[in-house]
C-alpha cells in the first residue's frame, strides 16, 4: 500500500472519524429536538441513545466492519429492552422464554425508529466524506429545517444555529484532514503544538459568538416566497410572535399521554369517559410528574412499583398523620379508550374490585407517587370497565396548618430533592415575582395561600391562549408574563414551579374534574340516619384537568387548585377555606411593567445558552491579555515615545532596558550609593551574587559599548540586553530559592 493510502486509512479510523461522528451526533440532535414534540417520550430517548451508543462503538471498537456491526446489533438490543421497561411499555415476567416472547411482541415500532437513527449515522458518515458533499448535507439540513419552520408552529431557528456551528466545525476538520494527507511532514509539525491550532479556533468562535450577541436586532427586509405569495393573493393567515405560521390544530380535550410539551389550544370534547359513584366528590387522580423540563414535564424518576392485587391494603409513602375520611368509588368506564392507570381520589388505600370481581389482572402501585397503574397486553389492550377503589381523603386542619413554619414542617419531614427541582435555566423572573408575592408570608401554608390568590385573580381562563404573545422559551414564564392566559396546565404549573422557587416541595397532577351529577342520581332518595350520601358523577373529555399537590410534612401531600372557576372539593374542619387576604394591587402591576419593557431582549438572550456566552468572553478576556503580554516590550517603548515626544533609537532602548534591570536588582537587594558608578555597583553586586556576576558583568558591558564605544548600535543590541536581563532575572530567582 502506498503512502498516501496508509495515512487515507489512519485518517477515516483516526481523529477525524471521531470528530465526523461528533458534527453528525449533533446535527442528529437538532432533528431529535424537532421531532420530540410529536413522539413519545420512550421513543425520543431510545433514538437518542441509539445514535450515542453507535457514535460510542464506531470510535473505540478496533474490529473490522462487520464484527463493529454485530458488536452494534447486540447493544441496539439492549438499549432497545431497557427502554421498553423503563417506560413500562411492557413488565417483564415469567420464564425466560416468555419474557422474551414478550419483548418481541412489542419491538413494533420501536425498532423501526432505532434502525432508521442506525442506518442515518452510518450513511452520513461513510458517503459525506468530502467539502463538496459535507456544503450539500449541511444545505440540504438547513432548508428542510426552514421550510419546517415557516409551515409548521415550531420555531426552529436555534436548531438551525446549531446544524450551522456543526457545519463550521466539520468543514474545518475537513481542512485539517486534508492538510494532514498533502502534507505529513507540516502537520507532525502542528501536532507538536496543538494547543495553538485549538486556541487560535476558540478565538474565532468566540468573537463570532459575542459579537453576534451584542449586535442590534433588525428586522428582515426580504419576506419568504410563501409570505409573500399569500400577501400578494390576499389569503388570510396569521404569524405568531417567532415567526412561525399560527396554524390551528384539531386538539380535542381529554387525558394526555404525553406532558413533555404544554401549551397550545384544544377545543372541548364531551364524550363521556367514565361514571363515578361515591360518598363525596372529589378530583379522580391520575398520574403525577416531578421534573419539569423548561417547556413540560418529563415522566423520568417515577419510582419504584410493586405487583398488587384487589383486596390488598396499598401503602403510600407519604400519607401525612392527619385525620381521613374513607372514600368509597364505583367507576363505570363509558367509553373504550385505554388508560395507563385507575382513577381515584387522593388517596388510594384499596382496589376492592376489578369488572365485579376479588381478583383482578395484574396491577403495580407506585407508593411514593400514589399512582395505581394497570398492565395491558399490548397487542389487544383491554382496560377495565367497572372497578371499585377505596381512598382515604385527608381532613386538613387548617388553622393549625397555616401557622406551621418551614422548620416545624420540613426538619423532621424532608420532601425528596425532586419536589424541589428546577431547571438550570429557570428564568429570575419567576423566582423574583414569587419572592415578591410572599414576601408579606411567614409560613409555607401562607405563601402557597399568596401565590393560587394571585394566579386565580391575575390571568384569564380561555382553552385557546393567544400564543403569538409570547417571547420566553419557558412555558412558565411565558405564561406569566406574555400571554397572561390560559387553561388549568398553565395555572397548575406555574403554581408548582413558583412554589418551588420559594422552598416549598410540590408536584404537578393530571386526572378529572368530579364532573355533572348524573340524571338518574336522586339526592332525594330516604335514607337512614347517619347513612352516606352516593352519589354519581358523569366524567367527559372536558373535564380533564391538571391540578398541583404540595408537600406540608407531617400532613402529606395536600392538593392545591390555582385555575379560576374550579373548584377543589377538599376536606377542611371549616366549610370555606379563604385564602390569606392580602393587597394584590401593587404586585399585579409591576409584572405588567416588566412585560411591557423587557419582550425583546429576552428573546435575544435565549438563543445562545448564557454559560457558552460567559465562556466565549472569558476566552477573548484571556486571549487580549495574551497579547498584552506578548507585545510588552512594543507596548513599553510606545509608552516612553509618547513620553519623549518621538521614536526611540536604538541607543535610547538600550539605556531604558538597562534602566530597567538596575530598577529589578534593587526591588531583589543589590541597591547603589549615590557616588557610585555602574562598573562599582556591579562589581559589589557581583561578590553579593557570585552566581549572577557573568551576566551582570554582560550587561555592564552592552551599557558601556553603547553609551561610550564609537560603533553605532543596532537593533539586535537591545534586544540581546532585554534577554540577558531575562536570563538576570532567572539567576537571581534560583539563588534566592
Amino acid at each position: 500500500m502506498s503512502t498516501k493510502g496508509q495515512e487515507l486509512t489512519l485518517g477515516r479510523r483516526s481523529w477525524y472519524h471521531a470528530a465526523s461522528l461528533l458534527w453528525i451526533f449533533l446535527i442528529g440532535m437538532q432533528w431529535i429536538s424537532f421531532t420530540q414534540e410529536s413522539w413519545y417520550t420512550e421513543t425520543t430517548s431510545l433514538v437518542l441513545w441509539t445514535l450515542a451508543a453507535v457514535s460510542i462503538l464506531e470510535v473505540i471498537l478496533p474490529f473490522k466492519i462487520m464484527i463493529r456491526t454485530i458488536i452494534k446489533a447486540i447493544v441496539l438490543v439492549y438499549i432497545l429492552h431497557k427502554t421498553l421497561i423503563d417506560y413500562t411499555v411492557y413488565i417483564p415476567y415469567g420464564t425466560l422464554m416468555e419474557r422474551t416472547e414478550q419483548f418481541v411482541l412489542h419491538l413494533k415500532p420501536y425498532i423501526w425508529f432505532s434502525l432508521c437513527a442506525w442506518v442515518m449515522l452510518e450513511a452520513a458518515l461513510r458517503l459525506v466524506t468530502t467539502t463538496r458533499r459535507i456544503l450539500v448535507f449541511l444545505g440540504i439540513n438547513i432548508i428542510s429545517m426552514g421550510i419546517l419552520d415557516s409551515f409548521t408552529q415550531f420555531p426552529l431557528w436555534i436548531e438551525i444555529a446549531w446544524v450551522m456551528f456543526a457545519g463550521m466545525g466539520w468543514l474545518v476538520c475537513q481542512h485539517f484532514r486534508n492538510f494532514q494527507l498533502q502534507y505529513p511532514q507540516g502537520w507532525k509539525r502542528i501536532i507538536r503544538h496543538p494547543y495553538k491550532i485549538l486556541a487560535n479556533i476558540a478565538i474565532i468562535f468566540s468573537l463570532i459568538i459575542v459579537a453576534s450577541v451584542n449586535m442590534p436586532e433588525v428586522p428582515p427586509t426580504l419576506t419568504d416566497p410563501y409570505t409573500a405569495w399569500r400577501n400578494y393573493t390576499g389569503s388570510s393567515g396569521s404569524q405568531t410572535g417567532n415567526g412561525t405560521l399560527d396554524i390551528p390544530t384539531a386538539t380535542e380535550s381529554g387525558y394526555s399521554r404525553e406532558d413533555n410539551q404544554l401549551g397550545g389550544g384544544f377545543n372541548f370534547d364531551y364524550t363521556p369517559v367514565m361514571s363515578v359513584t361515591t360518598n363525596e366528590r372529589s378530583y379522580w387522580r391520575g398520574e403525577t410528574r416531578a421534573e419539569y423540563t423548561g417547556t413540560g414535564w418529563d415522566d423520568r424518576g417515577r419510582g419504584a412499583t410493586e405487583d398488587v392485587e384487589a383486596g390488598q391494603a396499598l401503602e403510600n409513602d407519604e400519607p401525612g398523620n392527619v385525620t381521613t375520611k374513607q372514600v368509597t368509588q364505583k367507576v363505570t368506564m363509558l367509553n373504550d379508550n385505554v388508560y395507563p392507570i385507575l382513577f381515584g381520589a387522593y388517596s388510594i388505600s384499596e382496589v376492592t374490585s376489578v369488572n365485579g370481581e376479588a381478583n383482578s389482572d395484574r396491577m403495580l402501585w407506585n407508593p411514593e407517587q400514589a399512582e395505581l397503574h394497570v398492565v395491558t397486553d399490548r397487542q389487544q389492550p383491554q382496560y377495565p370497565k367497572t372497578y371499585t377503589i377505596v381512598s382515604e381523603a385527608p381532613v386538613i386542619v387548617e388553622d393549625e396548618l397555616r401557622t406551621k413554619s418551614f422548620d416545624d414542617l420540613y426538619t423532621s419531614n424532608p420532601a425528596d430533592d425532586m419536589y424541589l427541582q428546577l431547571p438550570s435555566r429557570f428564568p429570575d423572573r419567576v423566582t423574583d415575582l414569587a419572592a415578591e408575592i410572599t414576601a408579606s408570608a411567614n409560613t409555607p401554608y401562607e405563601k402557597v395561600a399568596l401565590l393560587q390568590n394571585y394566579l386565580q385573580q391575575n390571568f384569564d381562563y380561555t382553552n385557546n391562549p393567544d400564543l403569538s404573545r409570547k417571547v420566553s422559551s419557558d412555558f412558565v414564564e411565558g405564561f406569566l408574563f406574555d400571554i397572561r392566559e390560559g387553561y388549568c396546565d398553565y395555572f397548575s404549573t406555574a403554581l408548582v414551579m413558583m412554589a418551588r422557587s420559594e422552598g416549598i416541595p410540590a408536584r404537578w397532577v393530571k386526572g378529572y374534574a368530579p364532573g355533572q351529577l348524573s340524571l338518574n342520581s336522586d339526592m332525594q332518595a330516604p335514607r337512614q340516619p347517619g347513612a352516606e350520601i352516593e352519589t354519581t358523577y358523569t366524567v367527559t373529555n372536558a373535564d380533564a384537568h391538571s391540578w398541583a399537590e404540595v408537600y406540608f410534612g407531617e400532613y402529606g401531600w395536600i392538593p392545591v387548585e390555582a385555575t379560576p372557576g374550579f373548584d377543589m372539593p377538599l376536606l377542611t374542619e371549616q366549610p370555606d377555606v379563604q385564602p390569606v387576604d392580602e393587597p394584590e394591587e401593587q404586585p399585579e402591576e409591576e409584572p405588567v411593567k416588566e412585560e411591557e419593557q423587557t419582550p425583546a431582549p429576552e428573546q435575544a438572550s435565549s438563543s445562545i445558552p448564557t454559560f457558552v456566552i460567559w465562556a466565549a468572553g472569558a476566552i477573548i478576556v484571556l486571549w487580549v491579555a495574551y497579547m498584552f503580554w506578548r507585545n510588552r516590550l512594543s507596548l513599553r517603548f510606545f509608552v516612553l515615545r509618547l513620553r519623549t515626544g518621538g521614536p526611540l533609537t536604538p541607543e535610547q532602548k538600550v539605556v531604558a532596558e538597562t534602566e530597567r534591570w538596575i530598577r529589578y536588582v534593587k526591588r531583589k537587594g543589590l541597591t547603589r550609593s549615590g557616588d557610585e558608578t555602574l562598573r562599582e555597583s556591579v562589581t559589589r553586586w557581583s561578590q553579593a551574587k557570585p552566581a549572577a556576576a557573568a551576566t551582570l558583568h554582560e550587561l555592564l558591558a552592552k551599557f558601556e559599548q553603547t553609551r561610550y564605544s564609537p560603533a553605532s548600535v543596532t537593533a539586535d543590541d537591545w534586544k540581546a540586553v532585554y534577554q540577558t536581563a531575562s536570563k538576570l532575572r532567572k539567576e537571581l530567582k534560583a539563588e534566592r530559592a
